[in-house]
């Protein structure tokens, strides 16, 4: 029994009448990457104030840095050429660096207690730690101020470096807790249960169980805390006095134009935070390779 295949010419016309057209081509294609593109979009936002300041720090500008004059490499050579850019400078991160240490452990002790022990108010300290975080800077800026100007004075601490850090670690402090009992909670306590059953004492699991375990997360915390402690203006602004930080002098030269020493120092501290980071995923990937090796 024979069979008869189709004309060719019915074959050609079949495929080119499923072939679609390039409109729905594109359409299909941009559906697969819609999300792609759209975070290329979000990169590019992102990283154009970034690209900006790195540009504008070979600017070689006269009075001010708002207009592109020619490029030079004097402003990397010499960035505390400006005076006061890098006093600013260490002056903020000294009350990063004390903030962050003091807000760092007080923020791990308390998220250890809201996690692991049953207390009288726990339900409302749950509630309250987010206060300092959705209240608005200018007003707790406004309300620091007020504090500090009449009950500090009487004590004889004046508007400075000391309220400053006091500031900052009462912002930062919610921040630190918020992050770590996330670590915490995320812990399954049979691994501490394991060792109290193998006769370890309860600082031995804590030490050598507990808190390697939660190290991650205290890092984590730590570095949000000084990079928030770090950007800080609105509540700084209030509770400074005459002392000046890094944000302060950039909003104060920003009326007559942002030094260009300012954006290498800028760019700088991008740099270092990105390296940072970088840094810390390539450590927990070998860690990762070598538990599973």
């Amino acid at each position: 029994m024979s069979t008869t295949s189709p004309p060719a010419s019915a074959t050609s016309a079949r495929s080119t009448a499923y072939r679609p057209s390039a409109a729905k081509r594109a359409q299909v294609w941009l559906a697969n990457h819609f999300a792609i593109l759209s975070a290329i979009l979000v990169l590019l936002y992102l990283f154009l104030p970034v690209a900006y300041t790195f540009a504008f720090s070979f600017n070689d500008h006269g009075k001010t840095n708002i207009v592109w004059q020619g490029f030079t490499w004097e402003h990397w050579q010499d960035p505390c050429g400006v005076p006061g850019v890098c006093g600013s400078l260490v002056t903020s991160l000294q009350v990063g660096a004390i903030s962050t240490v003091v807000a760092t452990v007080l923020g791990t002790l308390m998220a250890l207690a809201m996690v692991r022990y049953r207390f009288r108010g726990k339900s409302a300290s749950n509630v309250l730690i987010f206060v300092p975080m959705a209240t608005p800077e200018i007003v707790m800026g406004a309300a620091l101020l007020t504090i500090f100007v009449q009950g500090f004075a009487n004590i004889g601490i004046d508007l400075g470096f000391t309220t400053i850090v006091f500031s900052h670690i009462m912002f930062c402090l919610s921040f630190v807790v918020v992050t770590v009992r996330a670590r915490i909670q995320s812990l399954d306590p049979r691994i501490e249960e394991a060792a109290q059953d193998l006769y370890a004492s309860p600082m031995q699991t804590f030490w050598k169980v507990t808190f390697p375990l939660i190290l991650p997360g205290i890092l984590g915390a730590a570095m949000l805390a000084f990079s928030l402690s770090f950007d800080d203006f609105i509540i700084t602004n209030f509770v400074s006095g005459n002392e000046n930080t890094f944000p302060k002098f950039v909003y104060v030269a920003s009326r007559r134009g942002i030094p260009a020493e300012a954006n290498v120092i800028g760019f700088s501290m991008f740099v270092i935070a990105v390296l940072l980071v970088v840094g810390a995923q390539f450590v927990s990937s070998v860690r990762a390779s070598k538990v599973k090796e």
